[in-house]
């Protein structure tokens, strides 16, 4: 980035707003982690320390990367940055759009032609904007190489994390991947597709870093991205994106919730319309494996219960492959201690079903037995009536779908004096027809999951 002419109301400003983050940081007690090995605080100092000798890109660039990593603080719970309170992190953010106007109002005709050369129109991204798009090609790889610093080389079997530590505290790579997730995250469609050969190489080289913490904030932003941009605009980052996530499935509890939403945003979104995808197929076989082995673990459950849902949809009757270990899974979490668990699972039992009809599948039997006995043990859990609403639109849509072999799993309940009303819900339908294909009224009744 050339270096402008400013003027000197301009470069005032700049100075005054890096005073007055500095002044406020200084006030702010700090100790830091014992976890890591930087100091948050005196790496943000310098950033600030602007001064009549520093050219002002330099200077620019610098307090924008302070800005990012206070303004980080807001939507981060990381120990690193929880001793930045919400004043100091609110002024940094409101700063640096202030200055971004005022850049505006020197360098418009500037920044027009690096937000062209992007293939942005300046006309149709907002002002406050402006600046940090320009930003991005100078300050996207810097981020890459500081992530780039520690990481573990996979070509050498020598080098470990001890080794990757010693060339570069880890912390740094941290701190640098917090400022990649912030100026990524600002972005949005349609004008972030444009981005992706600068944003895409520096979130895969954060997701493929040893350290949790670097590869979630790199998940959080593979996320925005694939909530952000077409499919098209990705390019040949396709394969090497999906590989990624499916290489992460296996990560730390405190990170896999980030992997398993970027994971079903990236695959949905570049696989619809191919339910017969390899992708599809490796990643919930990943998905379903990691599980399998954790299948008491709540947080990683109620994840991926959550997320899951898009990739059902996008994978659709190919579930019927997937049912000898899918509903293993599911008939334990319907008696989870958890309602959460329990509520989230009965959701996506009537996703599949929905979608699948499940067909001549011999979980039928079983499955009514189980969620007869769940309606019953949700008695005595306070969410016992979303539970049992959830049970009813499950059981109906068995009714309507398998017909006779719904009746012949039902009879053995019918008699049992706790599902009276239920029975009564079901007793009042036409159950009389053959497991076939429902009709078209029956199809739309059952399109649509109870809500929360």
């Amino acid at each position: 980035m050339s270096e402008p002419s400013s003027s000197s109301t301009f470069r005032n400003l700049l100075l005054r707003s890096s005073a007055r983050i500095a002044e406020s940081l200084a006030t702010i007690p700090y100790t830091p982690h014992q976890s890591s090995n930087v100091s948050v605080k005196a790496f943000l100092e310098p950033l600030l320390q602007t001064t009549d000798s520093s050219t002002i890109d330099t200077s620019i660039k610098d307090f924008t990367l302070a800005c990012a990593l206070l303004s980080s603080s807001t939507f981060d719970s990381s120990p690193l940055l929880s001793w930045i309170p919400i004043h100091l992190s609110s002024l940094a953010t409101s700063s640096f759009f202030e200055l971004s106007h005022a850049y505006l109002d020197e360098f418009d005709e500037r920044n027009s032609q690096r937000l062209a050369a992007l293939g942005l129109n300046r006309d149709l991204v907002p002002p406050e904007k402006r600046l940090m798009l320009e930003l991005m090609p100078l300050v996207l790889p810097f981020l890459k190489e500081r992530i780039k610093e520690s990481s573990i080389d996979k070509c050498d079997e020598t080098d470990e994390f001890s080794a990757a530590s010693a060339r570069a505290p880890v912390g740094f790579a941290i701190l640098a991947a917090f400022q990649f997730r912030w100026f990524v995250t600002q972005v949005d469609d349609p004008h972030l597709g444009k981005l992706c050969g600068l944003v895409i190489p520096c979130a895969l080289t954060a997701v493929d870093h040893w350290s949790p913490a670097v590869k979630g904030q790199g998940m959080i932003s593979l996320r925005h991205i694939g909530k952000n941009v077409h499919a098209t605009e990705l390019g040949g980052y396709v394969d090497v994106i999906l590989d990624a996530c499916c290489q992460n499935t296996a990560s730390d509890d405190e990170i896999w919730h980030h992997v398993v939403e970027a994971s079903v945003v990236l695959v949905t979104l570049t696989q619809r319309g191919n339910p017969r995808s390899p992708w599809f197929e490796r990643m919930l076989n990943e998905m379903l494996s990691h599980l399998e082995r954790q299948p008491r673990n709540k947080e990683r459950r109620i994840a991926w219960l959550k997320y899951i849902d898009s990739l059902f949809n996008g994978v659709g009757l190919m579930l019927l492959a997937h049912f000898r270990r899918i509903f293993p899974l599911f008939f334990q979490w319907m008696h989870a201690d958890d309602s959460d668990t329990i509520i989230l699972v009965l959701k996506c039992t009537y996703i599949i079903l929905r979608l699948t009809w499940i067909r001549n599948s011999p979980y039928v039997a079983r499955l009514v037995d189980e969620l007869a006995l769940v309606y019953k043990e949700a008695a005595l859990r306070t969410a016992w009536e979303e539970i049992r609403e959830n049970i009813c639109q499950i059981l109906i849509l068995l009714q309507e779908s398998k017909g006779l072999h719904f009746n012949a799993a039902w009879d053995k309940h019918r008699s049992d004096p706790d599902l009276v009303t239920l029975g009564l819900s079901l007793s009042g339908r036409n159950s009389s027809n053959l497991d076939t294909v429902p009709s078209e009224d029956c199809r739309q009744q059952g399109s649509v999951p109870v809500q929360n």
